[in-house]
């Protein structure tokens, strides 16, 4: 099964740059202006966006960030770093990569290089080995976990400028506010709701929000292997979805093919509510919390926390 659909957007290489003022974005989470840096700024490099724009707000005006892959009509599993990617690598100081196999990529660039750069590892930060689901980026956990190692690389590097670091995290902490609420919320009503998903993609999400999660074992393994589930399976997902086993849907808009295609007409024959989730930033968000919010009160709904 394709991993990803194909989409107007296309990769873009280049510094994440949120500007001076604070940024509203869908979801209604905003951005914490930046501040001047008290001293230079830390060239930064990350692999995939999804991470991107937290380093960002992390940093402020005391870190140059360029994100190698911004892109939702490509995998991050299989992208070929250019010439322009690998000269980003050389001159950063501090490297943040997801792990878990997911940006292998970086990590070989990096190998090359005669002078490492600092590097934080989100999958080695929360404790996690390759093998398991490497989406960490939806564990709110995983997150803040990681936003707090990024800060403490950067206090090492630039020891001076410790006292700004620290007030772009608090600054970063108060934007997500928002986040933290919509995650509150659907928990408080969560309680015997269920989801079934066509990937793993928001599995530490939904497990955080209490969701069971009702996906077929071996429709599941199938997905996370990146091959097509056996019919036994399929048919097993549509059995839970018309009996309402399953609350509510989790669908990867950039999931391509006939079978996840297929598992939502059954969600919608069935009358169980459908939520989109991507897994990259899509282009018409500014911030990942504003991304992760909208995302967020669209199950909400589904799940009628709202009322």
């Amino acid at each position: 099964m394709s991993r990803l659909r194909p989409a107007t957007t296309s990769i873009l290489i280049g510094s994440l740059a949120l500007g001076s003022c604070s940024i509203s974005g869908p979801g209604g989470a905003t951005a914490a202006p930046k501040g001047s840096c008290p001293t230079a700024a830390i060239p930064i490099v990350v692999s995939v966006d999804q991470w991107g724009d937290i380093v960002d707000d992390l940093t402020g005006d005391c870190g140059d960030v360029s994100t190698i892959f911004k892109s939702s009509s490509a995998d991050p599993h299989d992208y070929e770093p250019t010439p322009a990617d690998a000269a980003k690598f050389t001159d950063a100081k501090l490297v943040v990569v997801n792990g878990l196999g997911y940006d292998s990529w970086a990590d070989r660039v990096v190998a090359t290089l005669g002078t490492k750069p600092a590097m934080v590892n989100a999958g080695r930060v929360v404790g996690l080995t390759t093998g398991v689901n490497p989406h960490i980026w939806y564990g709110p956990e995983f997150v803040y976990k990681v936003a707090d190692a990024v800060t403490a690389e950067l206090e090492q590097l630039q020891p001076s400028d410790a006292t700004y670091f620290e007030g772009r995290r608090a600054a970063w902490r108060s934007a997500m506010r928002a986040y933290d609420a919509e995650i509150a919320k659907i928990t408080a009503a969560s309680k015997a709701k269920t989801f079934g998903a066509t990937e793993d993609l928001f599995d530490y999400m939904a497990g955080r929000l209490g969701l069971t999660n009702e996906t077929p074992a071996g429709y599941e393994r199938s997905t996370a292997n990146e091959s097509d589930p056996a019919p036994g399976d399929v048919n097993e997902f549509e059995h839970a979805l018309a009996t309402h086993e399953i609350t509510v849907l989790i669908y990867n808009t950039q999931t391509e093919g006939a079978i996840p295609d297929e598992i939502r007409g059954a969600a919608e024959a069935a009358g169980v509510p459908v939520v989109n989730v991507t897994e990259t930033v899509p282009a018409h968000y500014s911030t990942f919390e504003s991304w992760q919010v909208s995302q967020l009160s669209n199950l909400a709904t589904a799940l009628g926390a709202d009322r």
